[in-house]
Protein backbone atom coordinates (compact mmCIF):
# COMPACT_ATOMS: atom_id res chain seq x y z
CA UNK A 1 0.00 0.00 0.00
CA UNK A 2 1.33 3.19 -0.94
CA UNK A 3 0.54 6.12 -2.40
CA UNK A 4 -2.90 6.67 -1.18
CA UNK A 5 -4.92 8.47 0.90
CA UNK A 6 -6.02 7.65 4.58
CA UNK A 7 -8.64 4.99 4.12
CA UNK A 8 -12.14 5.07 3.26
CA UNK A 9 -14.80 6.51 5.85
CA UNK A 10 -17.92 7.54 5.93
CA UNK A 11 -20.37 9.68 8.84
CA UNK A 12 -20.78 6.51 10.66
CA UNK A 13 -17.00 5.25 10.41
CA UNK A 14 -13.91 6.02 12.50
CA UNK A 15 -11.16 8.46 11.22
CA UNK A 16 -8.73 5.78 11.92
CA UNK A 17 -9.63 1.95 11.98
CA UNK A 18 -8.28 0.17 14.48
CA UNK A 19 -6.00 -2.17 12.62
CA UNK A 20 -3.10 -0.26 10.44
CA UNK A 21 -1.24 -2.74 7.69
CA UNK A 22 1.99 -3.61 9.10
CA UNK A 23 3.58 -1.82 6.41
CA UNK A 24 2.35 1.70 7.03
CA UNK A 25 4.79 3.89 7.89
CA UNK A 26 4.41 5.59 11.40
CA UNK A 27 4.93 9.77 11.66
CA UNK A 28 7.82 9.36 14.09
CA UNK A 29 9.65 6.95 11.62
CA UNK A 30 11.76 9.05 9.74
CA UNK A 31 14.45 9.23 7.36
CA UNK A 32 18.21 8.60 8.67
CA UNK A 33 20.40 11.17 8.30
CA UNK A 34 22.06 11.14 4.93
CA UNK A 35 26.13 10.17 4.90
CA UNK A 36 26.39 8.41 1.86
CA UNK A 37 29.72 7.82 0.09
CA UNK A 38 30.90 6.60 -3.50
CA UNK A 39 33.46 4.08 -4.08
CA UNK A 40 35.11 3.71 -6.67
CA UNK A 41 35.52 -0.01 -8.44
CA UNK A 42 37.42 -1.27 -10.68
CA UNK A 43 38.46 1.81 -12.44
CA UNK A 44 36.69 2.94 -15.93
CA UNK A 45 34.95 5.66 -13.76
CA UNK A 46 33.31 3.31 -11.85
CA UNK A 47 31.37 3.17 -8.19
CA UNK A 48 29.77 1.63 -5.62
CA UNK A 49 26.53 3.49 -3.40
CA UNK A 50 27.34 2.79 0.53
CA UNK A 51 27.01 4.45 4.41
CA UNK A 52 29.51 6.02 6.22
CA UNK A 53 28.89 3.54 8.69
CA UNK A 54 27.47 0.57 7.06
CA UNK A 55 26.05 -2.15 8.49
CA UNK A 56 25.12 -6.06 6.71
CA UNK A 57 21.61 -5.13 6.95
CA UNK A 58 21.96 -1.82 5.01
CA UNK A 59 21.53 -4.07 1.96
CA UNK A 60 19.29 -7.12 0.92
CA UNK A 61 20.53 -10.61 -0.47
CA UNK A 62 21.55 -9.04 -4.30
CA UNK A 63 23.79 -6.73 -2.50
CA UNK A 64 21.75 -3.60 -3.63
CA UNK A 65 21.89 -0.67 -0.69
CA UNK A 66 18.51 0.56 1.32
CA UNK A 67 17.25 3.71 2.37
CA UNK A 68 17.03 4.10 6.37
CA UNK A 69 14.31 4.59 8.02
CA UNK A 70 14.18 4.94 12.01
CA UNK A 71 11.84 2.44 13.58
CA UNK A 72 9.00 3.66 16.44
CA UNK A 73 7.77 2.50 19.14
CA UNK A 74 5.78 -0.97 19.21
CA UNK A 75 2.73 -2.40 21.34
CA UNK A 76 2.93 -5.88 23.50
CA UNK A 77 2.78 -8.10 20.27
CA UNK A 78 5.40 -5.91 18.41
CA UNK A 79 3.35 -4.47 16.29
CA UNK A 80 4.03 -1.01 15.21
CA UNK A 81 2.62 2.33 16.72
CA UNK A 82 2.07 5.85 15.91
CA UNK A 83 -0.28 7.84 13.87
CA UNK A 84 -0.18 6.07 10.50
CA UNK A 85 1.35 7.69 7.32
CA UNK A 86 -1.34 6.49 4.52
CA UNK A 87 0.94 7.46 1.70
CA UNK A 88 4.07 5.88 3.16
CA UNK A 89 5.51 2.47 3.23
CA UNK A 90 8.07 1.87 5.50
CA UNK A 91 10.92 0.35 3.27
CA UNK A 92 12.45 -1.98 5.49
CA UNK A 93 9.04 -3.46 6.57
CA UNK A 94 7.94 -3.42 3.06
CA UNK A 95 11.28 -4.63 2.05
CA UNK A 96 11.06 -7.81 5.48
CA UNK A 97 7.25 -8.58 3.77
CA UNK A 98 8.50 -8.71 0.20
CA UNK A 99 11.14 -10.51 0.41
CA UNK A 100 9.92 -13.21 2.53
CA UNK A 101 6.31 -13.82 1.36
CA UNK A 102 4.05 -12.18 4.37
CA UNK A 103 0.96 -10.20 5.03
CA UNK A 104 1.10 -6.80 4.47
CA UNK A 105 -1.49 -6.51 7.17
CA UNK A 106 -0.17 -8.68 9.57
CA UNK A 107 3.52 -9.80 8.57
CA UNK A 108 2.37 -14.04 9.01
CA UNK A 109 3.05 -16.12 6.09
CA UNK A 110 1.20 -15.14 3.03
CA UNK A 111 0.17 -18.68 1.24
CA UNK A 112 -3.02 -19.89 1.11
CA UNK A 113 -4.22 -23.33 -0.37
CA UNK A 114 -4.53 -21.54 -3.88
CA UNK A 115 -1.46 -19.82 -3.97
CA UNK A 116 -0.51 -15.94 -3.16
CA UNK A 117 -2.87 -13.32 -3.06
CA UNK A 118 -2.28 -9.81 -4.57
CA UNK A 119 -4.26 -6.91 -5.08
CA UNK A 120 -4.77 -4.26 -7.50
CA UNK A 121 -6.82 -1.01 -8.14
CA UNK A 122 -8.84 -0.25 -10.81
CA UNK A 123 -7.32 0.34 -14.24
CA UNK A 124 -3.90 -0.43 -12.31
CA UNK A 125 -2.53 -3.56 -14.59
CA UNK A 126 -3.65 -5.19 -17.30
CA UNK A 127 -4.58 -8.57 -16.67
CA UNK A 128 -3.75 -10.12 -20.17
CA UNK A 129 -0.63 -9.05 -18.66
CA UNK A 130 2.28 -12.14 -18.59
CA UNK A 131 4.39 -10.59 -16.07
CA UNK A 132 2.91 -7.73 -13.72
CA UNK A 133 5.14 -5.85 -11.69
CA UNK A 134 3.84 -5.11 -8.33
CA UNK A 135 5.81 -3.07 -5.39
CA UNK A 136 3.06 -4.90 -2.99
CA UNK A 137 3.21 -7.32 -0.45
CA UNK A 138 1.35 -10.22 -0.65
CA UNK A 139 -2.09 -10.29 1.79
CA UNK A 140 -2.95 -13.46 3.63
CA UNK A 141 -6.49 -14.80 3.28
CA UNK A 142 -7.86 -13.74 6.77
CA UNK A 143 -6.72 -9.75 5.04
CA UNK A 144 -7.66 -9.99 2.32
CA UNK A 145 -11.01 -8.30 2.67
CA UNK A 146 -9.15 -6.09 5.37
CA UNK A 147 -6.83 -4.81 2.96
CA UNK A 148 -9.59 -3.83 0.44
CA UNK A 149 -11.34 -2.00 2.80
CA UNK A 150 -8.35 0.02 3.87
CA UNK A 151 -7.15 1.58 0.61
CA UNK A 152 -8.89 4.00 -0.56
CA UNK A 153 -7.63 2.94 -4.19
CA UNK A 154 -8.69 -0.76 -3.88
CA UNK A 155 -12.64 -0.26 -4.25
CA UNK A 156 -14.59 -3.53 -1.92
CA UNK A 157 -14.22 -5.84 -4.89
CA UNK A 158 -10.52 -5.35 -6.48
CA UNK A 159 -8.81 -7.25 -8.67
CA UNK A 160 -7.16 -10.06 -7.22
CA UNK A 161 -3.89 -11.89 -8.73
CA UNK A 162 -3.77 -15.46 -7.37
CA UNK A 163 -0.29 -16.16 -7.87
CA UNK A 164 1.70 -19.14 -8.02
CA UNK A 165 4.97 -17.36 -9.15
CA UNK A 166 6.11 -14.21 -8.20
CA UNK A 167 9.72 -14.23 -8.13
CA UNK A 168 11.93 -11.22 -7.53
CA UNK A 169 12.85 -8.97 -10.24
CA UNK A 170 14.22 -5.67 -9.06
CA UNK A 171 13.53 -2.28 -6.37
CA UNK A 172 12.21 1.19 -6.87
CA UNK A 173 14.76 3.64 -6.21
CA UNK A 174 17.20 6.18 -7.22
CA UNK A 175 20.66 6.50 -8.83
CA UNK A 176 23.28 8.32 -6.96
CA UNK A 177 26.85 9.96 -8.44
CA UNK A 178 28.68 13.19 -8.18
CA UNK A 179 26.92 16.64 -8.72
CA UNK A 180 27.46 20.48 -7.61
CA UNK A 181 26.04 19.24 -4.00
CA UNK A 182 28.76 16.23 -3.79
CA UNK A 183 26.90 12.98 -3.60
CA UNK A 184 23.28 13.66 -4.75
CA UNK A 185 20.68 12.18 -6.91
CA UNK A 186 21.30 12.42 -10.41
CA UNK A 187 18.83 9.70 -11.72
CA UNK A 188 15.63 8.98 -11.17
CA UNK A 189 14.49 5.74 -13.10
CA UNK A 190 10.53 5.97 -14.65
CA UNK A 191 10.35 2.42 -13.37
CA UNK A 192 11.49 -0.81 -11.17
CA UNK A 193 15.03 -1.65 -11.64
CA UNK A 194 16.02 -4.60 -12.36
CA UNK A 195 18.30 -7.29 -10.31
CA UNK A 196 21.74 -7.13 -12.56
CA UNK A 197 20.97 -3.81 -14.30
CA UNK A 198 24.36 -1.64 -14.37
CA UNK A 199 22.82 0.93 -12.65
CA UNK A 200 22.32 -0.53 -9.40
CA UNK A 201 25.24 -0.44 -7.91
CA UNK A 202 24.89 3.38 -7.78
CA UNK A 203 21.25 2.88 -6.38
CA UNK A 204 19.73 3.82 -3.01
CA UNK A 205 16.47 1.30 -3.17
CA UNK A 206 13.03 2.01 -1.03
CA UNK A 207 10.97 -1.06 -2.19
CA UNK A 208 11.04 -4.62 -3.48
CA UNK A 209 9.62 -5.24 -6.58
CA UNK A 210 8.27 -8.64 -7.60
CA UNK A 211 7.03 -10.11 -10.90
CA UNK A 212 3.61 -12.08 -11.03
CA UNK A 213 4.67 -14.43 -13.69
CA UNK A 214 1.95 -16.88 -13.12
CA UNK A 215 -1.40 -16.14 -11.74
CA UNK A 216 -4.71 -15.72 -12.58
CA UNK A 217 -7.64 -12.71 -12.36
CA UNK A 218 -10.24 -12.98 -10.49
CA UNK A 219 -12.74 -11.04 -8.16
CA UNK A 220 -12.82 -10.74 -3.80
CA UNK A 221 -15.77 -12.67 -3.61
CA UNK A 222 -14.81 -14.98 -5.96
CA UNK A 223 -11.27 -15.17 -4.03
CA UNK A 224 -13.44 -16.09 -0.71
CA UNK A 225 -15.84 -18.45 -2.29
CA UNK A 226 -12.66 -20.50 -3.59
CA UNK A 227 -10.46 -20.35 -0.29
CA UNK A 228 -13.69 -21.44 1.75
CA UNK A 229 -14.11 -24.52 -0.25
CA UNK A 230 -10.47 -25.37 -0.28
CA UNK A 231 -9.69 -24.71 3.64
Amino acid sequence: MTHTASPRTSDSMRTEPLLVPFVIQREEEDAAPDNLLLTSIGGLGRHRLRYADEDPRDRDLRGVLWARCSFGAVDDFGKPTGKPQWRMMHPLRQRGTMQAMRCQVCAERARTPLGFIFLAGPDTVDPDDSGILTNQPPVCARHARTAADLCPHLTRDPMVLLAQSAPLYGVNGVGYGYGSQGVQVVERPAGPIPYGHPLLPTVLASQMVRRLSSFRPLGLDELLWELERAA
